[in-house]
């Protein structure tokens, strides 16, 4: 019953689709028919707004001839010469398309008529089995009978005036029994034993023979309803009943009559629904014989054939889609890997699959199209081996593996300069296995064996990539050129302890650096990058390490010299990698567009690593050594990453990265020194002597950077600011000595205005002198500044004489700097005015 559902419910499906495909054509006839009305009315005839009696129809019509013929007539050239050879016959006019009417009410009765013969003798011969009314004898000779009386019936009816004109029935009639007689075989064959197999092969062939002279005769019609019967008569007989060879023996033969009939008659369709049944049938095999494994390798064999002579038979049907003459390959190679595991692994399994892909490639070489079937074969060749890798029983893998590595590596060189498909079929079958053994199962070589594999597969790579080094936008090139160095960083890796991975990925590093220069290919700038990137992934622990040192640091952590990792360690995984990229990055063309980011990443790996090596001379791990020290290291980073981005600014190279040193170095002056860590707040000691001691030197030291730099209006705002605060820390130093924590005393907040004062009478001079506006407006704001200052909180601290003297003597200094500053503005404004009279004399 489930094999009559799903015929039933495959018959109507494909009465629905013909049904809409006959609907599309009356809609594509109707719309033919109102451009014709819709010419009609241009031509200035009064359009049909009803059905019109016969006399007007007639009237109508004769009306449209007189005018297509006088429109000929104004287009027809003279006529020519007559031509004394003898012409061709006319072709026959093309038959009309049918109706909806004729389709539902003709065409679709006779089909359903066929189907149902069909079905009328096997469950004929079904019912004569459950009720024991017939012996097997019988049972096949009328079977048998059925079969050729339908097809006597077909060739009858051809003959007869009645149904001469209808061909549809003739070829119903010759589908059923072509059909029934696919499905006697089968049972006398394989149900009952009544035929020995060379006898069943016979006749089979007989069988075979006779339905592409009837789907000859009779057209695609009786080829289809062979089709059908012939896939669906081992199903309702039981598809096991004689075993799975029988069955599968049979299926081969049909099919490779169906391949020869759609050769010979050029039937795509015909192939195609051939191909897709054979795998109906071996899906379904699959999953019924779940419980019996043994009896898969027929279907694995089966499988291989199916996919192969599909393959072959669909182009030569005069199919042109490149996926559906792909399809067959892709399917097989995907059923023998569903497969694979029934059988267990094993050699079987394995040969069927080899000999599959030896098939695509020799394809591929007689036709491009099958190239990308022959690169499935081997993406899903390295699946399967990572599968049968990891089993316990792997004997027959590790042979596989090499055979597939030849299989797809030896013809992928050979052909590698005809097309970049047969270069990325070598390069995959180079190092795809490979690395997929290594991966999965490293025990079955030791070290060393495995790295002299790596590295000739290596050297195989390197080759293809020399011999596709002209080619600059060729992704094979970029491709070969990873290969290698993943194999090379592989192989190398086997001769060295695991601690020191680090060294291939670096001479990677340079090796591709060094090759992207000798090629000039733009894509491979860019790949340096990415040995790099696998270098910080394998130091993943000590980065995160120093992650969290740089985070603790600037929360405030006094003592990160413990977070930080083994100096050993970081040297081993990250000095040499970031050492390597970082000396690559003097070639502007290095990384391309990743330039920035993978650059920005290198230096910041690079900084910190030297952070990590300059931690180590003190090595502050205390809170008495930070105390004394802290401050002192503190300020020698701080100018180390001032100085560097100095020196590059200065010299103009690599801008961008003297910018972000200069800037870290200002940052840590102003969040450490001057904030978080102040010695003035957190007690660090500078040193005893006056001016010449950490704190001092270190402020006035970023002075001086800023000072000497080009000057922008804020790198002259920061270099003021540091000035003042190197003033401001000689004056707390000398109140305080080393340790400069406590409170503000009146000597020293006075020293405080003092030394303000002298600085902004400096800047004042200084503007004035040079002509250098921003000093002025400097030593204005800060004589301002001071000016407050002295009124609002030294005089408040002092009294009697002293109170009197200090206001005495400002009042002197801001007179004497006012009557000054007043000169020098008059001086400048006298000069400016003849310079402007002569220029407007001159403009005039």
């Amino acid at each position: 019953m489930n094999a009559l559902t799903l015929l039933i419910a495959l018959g109507a499906l494909a009465a629905v689709i013909s049904i809409l495909r006959r609907l599309r054509n009356v809609e594509q006839d109707l719309a033919r028919v109102e451009s014709r009305l819709a010419e009609i009315e241009s031509r200035g005839l009064a359009p049909i707004a009803a059905p019109e009696p016969a006399a007007a129809r007639a009237a109508l019509a004769a009306r449209i001839a007189e005018d297509d013929a006088r429109a000929l007539a104004s287009q027809t050239p003279p006529p020519p010469a007559p031509d004394p050879s003898p012409k061709p016959a006319p072709l026959p006019a093309a038959e009309p398309r049918p109706s909806l009417e004729s389709l539902i009410g003709g065409r679709l009765p006779i089909w359903i008529g066929g189907a149902a013969l069909v079905l009328a003798g096997f469950f004929l011969v079904r019912y004569s089995i459950e009720s024991g009314l017939l012996g097997p004898g019988t049972r096949t000779v009328l079977a048998a009978l059925f079969g050729l009386i339908l097809i006597a019936a077909s060739e009858a009816v051809r003959g007869f005036s009645a149904t001469r004109d209808d061909p549809r029935v003739a070829q119903a009639l010759a589908g059923a029994g072509i059909a029934s007689l696919y499905g006697t075989l089968y049972m006398a064959a394989a149900l009952y034993q009544l035929l020995s197999p060379l006898t069943a092969f016979v006749l089979v062939v007989v069988v075979t023979g006779g339905a592409m002279a009837l789907a000859l005769r009779h057209g695609p019609p009786t080829a289809a309803m062979a089709l059908v019967g012939g896939f669906v008569a081992p199903l309702l007989a039981g598809f096991d009943a004689a075993g799975i060879g029988p069955l599968l023996v049979y299926l081969a033969l049909f099919i490779a009559a169906l391949f020869g009939l759609a050769i010979r008659r050029g039937w795509g369709w015909l192939a195609l629904a051939a191909a897709v049944a054979g795998f109906g049938w071996i899906n379904f095999l699959i999953a019924a014989l779940v419980d019996r494994p043994e009896e898969l390798s027929a279907v694995g064999a089966f499988t291989m054939l199916l996919a192969a002579c599909a393959s072959v038979a669909l182009p030569a049907t005069g199919t042109r889609n490149p996926w559906l003459r792909l399809a067959p390959l892709v399917a097989g190679f995907i059923q023998l890997v569903a497969l694979a595991p029934s059988l267990e692994f094993g050699a079987l399994a394995w040969s069927f699959y080899l000999v599959l892909a030896a098939a695509a490639i020799f394809l591929s070489w007689r036709e491009p199209l099958y190239l990308p079937g022959a690169l499935a074969a081997l993406g899903f060749l390295l699946v399967l081996e990572a599968l049968a890798l990891v089993q316990p029983e792997r004997s027959a893998t590790p042979v596989a593996a090499i055979v597939a590595t030849l299989l797809f590596a030896l013809p992928g060189h050979y052909l590698a300069t005809r097309d970049a498909r047969w270069a990325g079929l070598a390069l995959g079958g180079t190092a795809g296995p490979l690395l997929i053994a290594h991966a999965a199962a490293p025990s079955l070589l030791a070290a060393p064996a495995w790295g002299v594999l790596e590295l000739l597969a290596a050297a195989a790579c390197a080759s293809l990539a020399w011999r596709r080094r002209t080619a600059a936008n060729d992704p094979v090139l970029a491709l070969a050129s990873l290969t290698t160095a993943l194999l090379g960083v592989l192989g190398l890796a086997q001769f060295l302890p695991d601690a020191w991975l680090s060294l291939p990925l670096a001479l990677a590093i340079l090796g591709l650096a060094a090759w992207a220069r000798k090629a000039e290919a733009p894509s491979l700038f860019k790949l340096p990058a990415l040995p790099f990137v696998a270098a910080l992934i394998a130091a993943g622990l000590p980065l995160l390490a120093l992650t969290e040192l740089v985070a603790a640091s600037v929360m405030g952590d006094r003592l990160p010299y413990l977070r930080l990792p083994q100096a050993d360690l970081l040297l081993r995984t990250l000095a040499l990698p970031t050492a390597a990229l970082v000396g690559s990055l003097l070639d502007p063309r290095m990384l391309g567009k990743a330039r920035r980011p993978v650059g920005s990443i290198a230096i910041v790996v690079a900084v910190l690593l030297l952070y990590a090596l300059a931690k180590q001379p003190l090595a502050i791990a205390t809170l008495e050594q930070f105390t004394a020290a802290g401050f002192l290291e503190r300020a020698l980073l701080t100018q180390a990453c001032l100085a560097a981005g100095w020196l590059l600014l200065r010299k103009n190279q690599f801008p961008s990265l003297g910018g972000v040193l200069l800037t870290l170095g200002l940052a840590r002056f102003v969040w450490f020194d001057l904030l978080l860590l102040s010695p003035v707040f957190v007690p660090q000691q500078v040193g005893g002597i006056p001016l010449l001691n950490a704190a001092v030197l270190h402020a006035a030291a970023v002075a001086a950077w800023l000072w000497t730099l080009a000057p922008t209006r804020p790198i002259r705002i920061g270099a003021a600011l540091a000035t003042l605060v190197a003033l401001l820390a000689a004056v707390r130093q000398v109140a305080h000595g080393s340790l400069m924590t406590g409170p503000v005393s009146t000597a020293e907040n006075g020293g405080y205005s003092a030394v303000l004062l002298g600085t902004a009478l400096f800047w004042l001079w200084r503007g004035i002198t040079t002509g250098a506006r921003d000093l002025r407006i400097a030593g204005l704001a800060l004589l301002t500044a001071v000016t407050f200052k002295v009124f609002l909180v030294d005089a408040a601290a002092l009294d009697g004489v002293l109170r009197i003297l200090s206001f005495l003597a400002l009042g002197i200094a801001l007179i004497g700097i006012g009557w000054a500053y007043n000169r020098f503005l008059g001086t400048h404004t006298k000069t400016a005015a003849p310079e402007s009279d002569t220029a407007v004399s001159q403009s005039a």
